[in-house]
């Protein structure tokens, strides 16, 4: 039978369970539930915005966002991004999706913490990034209804969040510090690693090679 969460059906699919399983089976708890309310926001902004979705492809986007954090799939020479955006593209081929499928969930993963890009991209890569602002960020409450929230955080709570995601963001990261270099992730490692020291944009340019 399907589930349904503030009036979103969880598509009933061969591949949707297994990715849940998946993610199950490597992520915490408070990275489970997070994934899966990022699917349930960015939905429920997709329907605000009018977008027509692939569920499928948008659920396996949100359910693999993080698993570049988690012990079994982190790696420590590339941004945890691509961990996972390279983790649901091989599995989405892997079940029959097309390229474009791949390359969107790719993308969707991948660029959920770069701002002012996913929006202009399919659907499901937009509301990827949308769900993630929205759960972590708290951006766009107001265009989801109190009841449909409620619905959510009483399927998939949030205690302690805040604290509990901060501390994710830092343990998956800190040993890879080079690759938060241009984006947001190196706040947190400025706030919570000793001794990080982020690297400057116009220093680089500044101490580069040419010649003046």
């Amino acid at each position: 039978m399907s589930e349904k969460i503030a009036g979103i059906t969880i598509p009933d699919t061969a591949l949707v369970r297994e990715a849940t399983e998946l993610v199950q089976a490597a992520a915490s708890p408070l990275l489970f539930d997070h994934s899966r309310r990022v699917f349930l926001f960015g939905t429920l902004k997709g329907q605000h915005r009018g977008l027509k979705v692939d569920a499928e492809l948008l659920y396996v986007g949100a359910m693999c966002h993080d698993l570049g954090l988690t012990e079994r799939y982190r790696r420590t020479d590339q941004r945890f991004e691509v961990d996972g955006a390279d983790l649901a593209r091989d599995f989405l081929l892997a079940h029959g999706r097309s390229e474009a499928d791949a390359r969107a969930a790719w993308l969707a993963i991948a660029l959920h913490t770069t701002p002012g890009i996913a929006d202009h991209l399919e659907p499901e890569v937009a509301l990827v990034t949308a769900g993630v602002e929205t759960d972590v960020l708290g951006l766009g409450l107001t265009d989801i209804s109190p009841e449909h929230i409620g619905a959510v955080t009483r399927a998939h709570p949030r205690p302690n969040f805040k604290a509990n995601i901060l501390r994710a963001f830092t343990e998956g990261m800190q040993d890879r510090p080079d690759t938060t270099f241009g984006t947001m992730n190196d706040d947190v490692l400025a706030h919570f690693v000793p001794g990080f020291v982020r690297e400057d944009f116009v220093d680089i340019i500044q101490a580069s090679d040419w010649p003046e």
